[in-house]
């Protein structure tokens, strides 16, 4: 089951208490004070780690505790702490605070940590009182109260290429035949309610991850259908990759259709409307796919491939145009 949004509670340990003792030894007179510190209690931290691609395994708790540190002892002894508590969480995971809805972390890159609540303070002794005025302190102060936090944890998929269209166009077909991943494919709009990920082998040295994105229908940027749902994870797609199908079983126009997605993104992050993207016509098998190719490429001005999952056509030649852009997008960070 993929899970990419959690509410959880984080309550981090208290601090062990400190102690006020004296030493009490045969033929010692006037021993002093050796009472002990309080041990630290156990922070909570979340860390991005590769391999977790969903928030499912922290889902099944609503509440995550550490242990509180132990008190301190006689003879100067120290209480024991207590150990952290690491949660691991997928990269892209976003957290943020419920109460002030403030964005604590952007967990973007494996081995990214975040400590999001802090266990407390041991208590302090009372051999820190002694003083010359003062050769018997009784006293000693309590461990710190942990931090309890309400957090919300999103995640929004990282990947190299992200494939947009509308529910149907042929997108979890395209990736089956590009990577590993088997996606559910069906005839019949929504077969993919989330993200799936596969790696798509280009040459024994060259990779990228390829995200099959729910289908995106008009009014998404208000909620409508999976709507910020599909958004969020679009933000994350280094380049977009616009599969228009030629003959879309509701008879609506393809062209229209590639508005209408242009249109959503644009609404939900202008960002993303002005993000340039490699534009597909699949199923260039069907008698429309020519036609279609040729509408769209003369209204956008772009170079609009035309690709058949079923009979290979075209792969080769869009697996080029990725490559291109991605060796683009490298040579492009500053260094």
């Amino acid at each position: 089951m993929f899970v990419d949004r959690i509410k959880v509670e984080l309550i981090a340990g208290n601090g062990g208490n400190g102690i006020s003792s004296f030493r009490r030894e045969k033929y010692v007179a006037r021993g002093g004070p050796d009472g002990g510190d309080g041990g630290r209690g156990g922070s909570i931290i979340l860390e991005a780690k590769s391999g977790v691609d969903s928030l499912v395994a922290l889902s099944h708790r609503k509440q995550w505790r550490a242990e509180h540190g132990k008190s301190g002892g006689p003879h100067n002894c120290q209480g024991r702490s207590a150990k952290d508590v690491t949660l691991f969480v997928p990269p892209g995971t976003i957290v943020v605070d419920q109460l002030t809805g403030l964005q604590l972390k952007d967990l973007a890159t494996p081995g990214e940590k975040v400590v999001v609540a802090r266990g407390g303070t041991g208590g302090r002794g009372n051999v820190h009182f002694k003083s010359s005025t003062n050769r018997a302190p009784r006293e000693s102060t309590a461990g710190e109260l942990g931090v309890s936090r309400l957090v919300t944890l999103e995640l929004k998929v990282i990947a190299d290429v992200g494939l947009v269209g509308l529910p149907n166009a042929g997108k979890s077909t395209l990736l089956s035949r590009l990577s590993h991943a088997r996606p559910e494919i069906a005839n019949y709009a929504f077969t993919t309610k989330s993200p799936v990920l596969g790696i798509v082998e280009v040459s024994l040295d060259q990779s990228f991850v390829l995200a099959d994105l729910p289908g995106l229908i008009e009014g998404a940027h208000a909620g409508i259908g999976l709507g910020h749902e599909f958004l969020r994870h679009v933000e994350r797609a280094g380049i977009l990759v616009h599969v228009v199908e030629p003959a879309p079983l509701d008879g609506s126009d393809p062209l229209l259709n590639y508005k209408k997605i242009r249109q959503e993104l644009s609404l939900y992050d202008e960002s993303l409307g002005a993000r340039p993207e490699i534009v597909i016509v699949s199923k260039s098998e069907l008698d429309e796919a020519k036609r279609v190719r040729e509408q769209l490429s003369s209204e956008t001005g772009l170079h609009v491939l035309a690709v058949s999952a079923v009979t290979g056509d075209g792969l080769q030649q869009l697996l080029h145009s990725i490559t291109k852009r991605l060796a683009a997008k490298v040579d492009d960070k500053p260094r």
